[in-house]
């Protein structure tokens, strides 16, 4: 039996991370199957370089679409290392970002598209996507402020020396996502305290899969 792939996703300084070191050791101990969780980009050793090139604070000069590409490169090295092997093992996987981090990033805010960003995930990813997702929403400007007021707790990259008007088109393309597939997309509120927020996922997928508990 096919295991479960949940991802979580969200603007910079939305919470998601905390969210998920909070949720993940809770199904460990709960859960009737192995909960391994991931990142994206990232998740592993290959994947781990690859985002080290795209969010290295110097490389300011990147093009869009090599970005694009780079993301989707360790987005297959990850799947097939690390997502496919659990879910094969009929575990439960929870993963930091995914397609959707693509889409709402380089296709939205970058002004590539989202056919295109959609075509070379779908390359990647053979057409692998997420069971459930969780986006944590927060306005452009309380995730901005959350990070420069967190830089001594979290990785300072690329992104986050954006400007407040790409946050503010990464927020728009994750909220047409979640508009446009509410069957795999919950959202949650991300300007409630951590601890609410980190409850809310963790009833979002108990209540979905109430036979892994």
């Amino acid at each position: 039996m096919r295991g479960i792939f949940i991802t979580i996703e969200g603007p910079d300084g939305s919470g998601k991370t905390t969210a998920l070191q909070q949720v993940v050791p809770r199904l460990q101990q709960e859960m009737n199957r192995k909960v391994v969780a991931t990142r994206e980009p990232g998740g592993s050793p290959i994947a781990e370089k690859i985002r080290s090139l795209i969010l290295d604070p110097l490389h300011t000069d990147m093009d869009s679409r090599t970005e694009a590409l780079l993301y989707a490169a360790s987005r297959r090295q990850h799947l097939i290392e690390k997502v496919l092997p659990v879910l094969e093992s009929g575990d439960v996987i929870f993963c930091d970002r995914f397609v959707d981090s693509s889409i709402a990033y380089q296709g939205y805010a970058r002004g590539i598209g989202e056919e295109g960003i959609r075509e070379i995930n779908e390359f990647a990813t053979e057409g692998i996507e997420p069971d459930v997702t969780l986006y944590i929403d927060v306005p452009a400007e309380v995730g901005i402020q959350r990070i420069h007021a967190n830089l001594d707790e979290r990785e300072y990259n690329r992104l986050d020396q954006e400007k407040l008007a790409f946050h503010e088109k990464v927020r728009a393309g994750y909220q047409q996502l979640a508009k446009a597939n509410p069957e795999r997309i919950v959202v949650v509120d991300g300007t409630m305290s951590r601890e609410a927020v980190a409850e809310a996922c963790y009833h979002i997928i108990k209540n979905r899969y109430p036979s892994y508990f």
